[in-house]
């Protein structure tokens, strides 16, 4: 039987071992990425995030591993279970800390039992459940999941499901006018009007990978970043340190859309490019202009997809408004073990309830999908 390990930092494992468990499709699990996350001061124990990696070995050999932290809230996870948490308060129980496997503030679908077989894998499943019983921890969970892991959960895994907007090329669209004479007239006027309004503006856009970035593209896209967090009342988690972090170890994988006027930039948005996919993480402006952030988040990232010949983009989560620009209705998951089996029973019911609503919704916003039943003419 493999050795359990618990790694309280990435670094504790070579970058060679945990990579070659994944096929490099997924930025968000190579260990550049999560180690500089470590490494730049962008998790915080304060803000609920304490690593806490699982990781299987057979001798010096890594045979399973899992991105893991320890939580004591929900802080930048995108898997809502404050419900939860308040149901064991009721009772007089504690829900933290507990136990999560995901990419911290990324609500990006990718590997997460990362295994050289499927034996590796199941028993890399069987390790979480046994470190929330060793540990007196809650539960386990497991957060935007590949579909292709499903297979893996056993039944006492409860399943969640969510809706995201994702856009894909399923026609094999060349260009970004192929891809308008896909919708329906009125979307199709609507966007043209959008773009227009922006080139109007006198706006041009940049796309820069992270080894073509200067010390001031970074600085800049850092910049609008912190505004938009500040916008909201959040605290920024990534750091500048991160981004030049990415910009060294990620170079062609980091892509940052800058919006110029004048010479100087005034938007942009902060992507990761995968296998066949190019990832919208985040984006911010110090000028407001209309269509500024549908031209700069979505049709600069459909555009730069078409041109390189990716397959898909994902713009981030939630955003119902995104339906109407081309990104269509999308399942996600998550799964989640609770070791109290008084709990595991009631949320499994409750569980239900929520998949089945959420799968009527999604039912329901395909109607409103912008395309034509054929590509216009």
């Amino acid at each position: 039987m493999p050795e359990i390990r618990l790694h309280r930092r990435l670094s504790e494992i070579p970058a060679a071992a945990w990579d070659g468990l994944h096929d490099g499709a997924h930025p968000f699990v190579a260990h550049a990425f999560l180690h500089g996350l470590e490494a730049t001061g962008c998790l915080r124990p304060d803000w609920g995030w304490t690593p806490c990696h699982l990781g299987l070995w057979e001798g010096d050999r890594l045979v399973a591993a899992a991105p893991g932290y320890l939580k004591d809230n929900t802080h930048g996870e995108f898997v809502f279970d404050h419900a939860w948490a308040e149901a064991y308060a009721r009772h007089g129980l504690d829900y933290y800390p507990k136990w999560l496997c995901a990419v911290p503030y990324s609500p990006v679908t990718g590997p997460r039992l990362l295994a050289r077989d499927a034996e590796a894998r199941t028993a890399l499943l069987e390790a979480m459940q046994a470190l929330v019983a060793q540990a007196g921890l809650s539960s386990a969970h497991v957060n935007f999941h590949a579909a292709t892991d499903d297979d893996a959960f056993g039944d006492d895994w409860l399943l969640r499901e969510d809706t995201q907007f994702h856009w894909t090329n399923p026609r094999g669209w060349q260009d970004f006018d192929g891809f308008l004479a896909a919708f329906d007239h009125k979307h199709r006027k609507n966007i043209r009007q959008e773009r227009r309004k922006v080139a109007d503006a006198g706006i041009t856009f940049r796309i820069v990978h992270g080894d073509d970035a200067s010390d001031d593209d970074l600085a800049a896209m850092h910049g609008f970043y912190l505004r938009t967090f500040a916008d909201y009342g959040n605290s920024p988690a990534l750091t500048l340190d991160f981004l030049h972090h990415l910009a060294r170890a990620m170079p062609r994988q980091l892509v940052l859309v800058l919006a110029e006027r004048a010479g100087t930039a005034i938007a942009g948005a902060l992507c990761l490019r995968g296998g066949d996919t190019l990832y919208g993480r985040y984006w911010g402006a110090s000028e407001l202009h209309p269509g500024l952030h549908f031209e700069t988040c979505y049709y600069q990232g459909i555009a730069y997809c078409l041109r390189e010949g990716l397959a898909r983009f994902e713009p981030g989560a939630q955003g119902q408004h995104k339906l109407a620009r081309g990104f269509l209705p999308t399942p996600v998951r998550s799964r989640h073990w609770i070791a109290d089996a008084r709990f595991a029973d009631a949320l499994r019911g409750w569980c239900e309830g929520e998949r089945a609503h959420v799968r009527a919704h999604r039912q329901a916003l395909w109607a409103h999908a912008p395309f034509r039943l054929e590509p216009a003419a």
